[in-house]
């Protein structure tokens, strides 16, 4: 998604040469918080899989794996509801670039709705598990990652619904075409910016609960 501004033509105030300059700054702190975000959440998830080869192999006592594990069919839904949740938030992103706004909201709608399914069922996993915390290695980096993960989700999926909203305000037509007025048009920009943003940060948790679901589902 282009977030670029045109050059603001020769005659302008100070003040709006100043509004182009902190717009531009905006769009460019955008990407820059978002990349040193998923720089700091690959640290903290990195933690988790740190630990869970690390007890896996120590095995102390024999006592890194005692069964029951969790539902295997219950970890794949989860996992499954977010990836799709991610896919279509990216499909339909296309649409909005050629200016189909309403087909990106109703998209965009629908994967908030599978994200918070995913979000309800991990809750439920844990609020249900068939083993205590502390009973294992294993049980005690599950029982640790997940909250994290599920905290992290639903404020990103916060974010998409903020973007929603944002986006009901926006003509159709400025998607496609420049907007009349320099505010119309850094407006339209800050909204790409934070759109491609999330898309990019979404796209990455996926990638966290399928690299999840193989350790906790597969290889444990």
């Amino acid at each position: 998604m282009a977030e670029t501004t045109t050059p603001p033509p020769a005659g302008l105030s100070r003040a709006e040469e100043e509004a182009a300059f902190y717009h531009e700054a905006g769009l460019n702190a955008a990407w820059t918080g978002t990349r040193l975000a998923l720089g700091a959440l690959t640290f903290g998830f990195g933690a988790f899989i740190f630990a869970f080869f690390y007890l896996r192999s120590l095995n102390s006592h024999g006592l890194w794996y005692t069964p029951p594990g969790p539902k295997m069919w219950l970890g794949s839904l989860i996992m499954g509801l977010i990836v799709v949740s991610a896919l279509l938030q990216t499909l339909v992103l296309q649409r909005i670039k050629a200016g189909h706004k309403g087909i990106w909201i109703q998209g965009a709608v629908v994967a908030l709705v599978l994200g918070l399914a995913a979000i309800s069922l991990q809750i439920y996993q844990l609020a249900s598990l068939a083993f205590w915390p502390g009973s294992s290695g294993f049980a005690s980096v599950f029982v640790g990652f997940c909250p994290v993960y599920v905290a992290i989700a639903f404020c990103v999926l916060v974010w998409l619904e903020i973007l929603i909203m944002r986006c009901r305000g926006i003509p159709e037509i400025s998607f496609v075409e420049q907007p009349p007025t320099f505010a119309e048009a850094f407006s339209v920009q800050r909204f790409q910016a934070a759109l491609s943003a999330f898309t990019v940060t979404w796209n990455y948790l996926a990638v966290v609960a399928i690299v999840a679901w193989v350790l906790f589902y597969l290889v444990h």
